[in-house]
């Protein structure tokens, strides 16, 4: 049997420090910042220092990557955040689908009182810039290339990648600073950070893969398991969450010598599907939960 829990996960590289000193540094420069979040997990992908890191600056949530999550759980946290009083809009950035939405909570929700008092003035043709932010790997840069429509940013299904600010220009009215990925020094939140390790926002390399995925397949086994009938054949009521990661290897063929399961084989392959979106819509989190 596996283990079942994983051991305190922290990953804090050198350039996040540096790019959130960016963040305050380049602030005075834009007129609003675009936080894109993970659909699948709206609050373990949102950094709590953020709010501080920008503030006097209106901020627009983008919850990215709809096209994985469970649509009805995204609609209710879109509902979630406005009843708090927060500007949120989902998107998936590789169809392109929210695309309008979110010109219009950024023209006539976020930034409507400035855009007319620029009108007013005059300001016809000032642009208006947005800082994009982000943690590692939730989409910012195809987020970025699909609302400017050319490959503009440099897009890797792994942390970590952008490393740089750049800024990219949409038409005449708009401008967008890509900033890179960054987290926050300590998870205190445990429960948060495997969360953001299920969904590649850290390294694989710091991390226990055959207990990160047991993790992961005891939450689909208790809510998704048709989900894991329909992908892998496997019947999972009566399975302990420890031998779940047998079974499913053992459902794939993937045995080594003497029968036994290679079970880090399976857990590569259970955490490239579930990133990928093969599975199915998933979502990690609720918000009647919270």
């Amino acid at each position: 049997m596996l283990e079942t829990e994983i051991k305190s996960i922290q990953w804090f590289p050198g350039h996040m420090a540096k790019t959130r000193r960016s963040i305050k540094e380049n602030l005075s420069l834009v007129d609003a910042v675009v936080e894109i979040i993970d659909a699948r997990i709206p609050l373990s992908s949102q950094n709590p220092e953020m709010g501080r890191m920008t503030a006097g600056k209106p901020r627009l949530l983008v919850l990215n990557k709809r096209d994985m999550a469970d649509n009805n759980v995204t609609d209710r946290w879109i509902s979630y955040f406005r009843s708090r009083g927060i500007i949120a809009v989902s998107m998936d950035c590789k169809s392109g689908k929210g695309m309008k939405n979110f010109y219009t909570a950024l023209e006539q929700q976020l930034l409507k009182e400035l855009i007319e008092t620029r009108r007013a003035k005059g300001m016809v043709g000032t642009p208006t810039r947005v800082m994009v932010v982000g943690i590692p790997n939730v989409g910012k840069s195809s987020f970025i290339n699909r609302m400017s429509g050319s490959k503009k940013a440099k897009v890797e299904d792994r942390p970590g990648v952008t490393r740089t600010k750049q800024w990219v220009k949409l038409g005449d009215k708009l401008e967008m600073l890509d900033m890179p990925g960054v987290l926050w020094p300590k998870f205190d939140d445990q429960a948060a950070a495997q969360r953001l390790a299920f969904t590649g926002a850290i390294k694989d390399d710091i991390l226990d893969i055959e207990t990160l995925a047991s993790l992961l397949l005891a939450y689909l086994a208790e809510n998704y398991p048709l989900y894991l009938k329909e992908r892998y054949k496997m019947e999972v009521s009566d399975v302990p969450p420890g031998d779940l990661l047998s079974l499913l290897g053992r459902k794939r063929g993937m045995l080594i010598s003497g029968g036994e399961v290679n079970t880090e084989r399976a857990a590569i392959m259970l955490l490239d599907e579930f990133r990928a979106g093969k599975i199915g819509n998933i979502s990690l989190e609720f918000p009647e939960k919270n």
